[in-house]
């Protein structure tokens, strides 16, 4: 990224969200989205007119007809990195994912989009690029790793894995597996690195045993 965050006091106290059920992204993780909704493409403008950050969310409510989803607690807030205008009035963008953030209330702004206030000070290590990797137990989260690929017979590059940090990997990891939206909220609010391998590793285990349990399970 073009900036860096020396503290939450580098960070905007007013972000808009962006609610969005299964995506998770964490420090530093790299997040496509291809924006079309009106309401989401005037998110971005304001966005790149300002900060240039926007928090990912996760809705506990399916989208209706009446009051908007409530939403979880905490989110990650992402920097616009990459951006390419379409023609069709859409962005197709990358999010570099920067810190955590509690929902300190939401705000009417009057925006079409979504927009609260943040406290970061929880999330305050997140700034702090590969924080708490040494707590990491590597050995577990690779061979969780191993015996999810063998079951679904995914492909890895075993030599990029082995080369990747313990930082990326547990975050990379967490943001692709195939889970449900509690799943990842617990993936997301861990309190470090080392709590975050442990659920990842835990959460395949028991996703691995539902499928050996149940041979019409299929992990994706």
């Amino acid at each position: 990224m073009n900036v860096h965050y020396g503290g939450p006091h580098d960070l905007p106290a007013i972000i808009p969200v962006f609610p969005l059920a299964g995506a998770l992204l964490l420090p530093r993780g790299q997040m496509p989205l291809n924006i079309f909704e009106p309401r989401y493409v005037a998110m971005v403008d304001h966005a790149l007119a300002g900060a240039r950050l926007v928090g990912m969310i996760q809705p506990q409510d399916a989208e209706g007809e009446g009051a908007p989803p409530r939403l979880y607690g905490t989110g990650c807030a992402g920097r616009i990195t990459q951006l390419a205008e379409t023609g069709d009035g859409r962005y197709l963008l990358s999010l570099t994912g920067v810190a955590r953030f509690r929902v300190a209330e939401e705000v009417e702004a009057g925006t079409p989009f979504r927009q609260c206030r943040a406290d970061w000070t929880t999330f305050a290590s997140d700034l702090r690029p590969r924080a708490g990797e040494n707590a990491v137990d590597r050995e577990a989260v690779l061979a969780a790793l191993r015996t999810f690929t063998e079951a679904t017979g995914t492909a890895m590059d075993w030599d990029g894995v082995e080369k990747t940090p313990n930082e990326a990997l547990v975050n990379a990891l967490s943001m692709l597996a195939p889970f449900g939206v509690r799943e990842k909220q617990a993936l997301l609010e861990a309190a470090d690195l080392k709590s975050r391998a442990e659920i990842l590793v835990a959460l395949t285990e028991i996703e691995l045993a539902k499928s050996r349990s149940n041979p019409q399970t299929t992990l994706q």
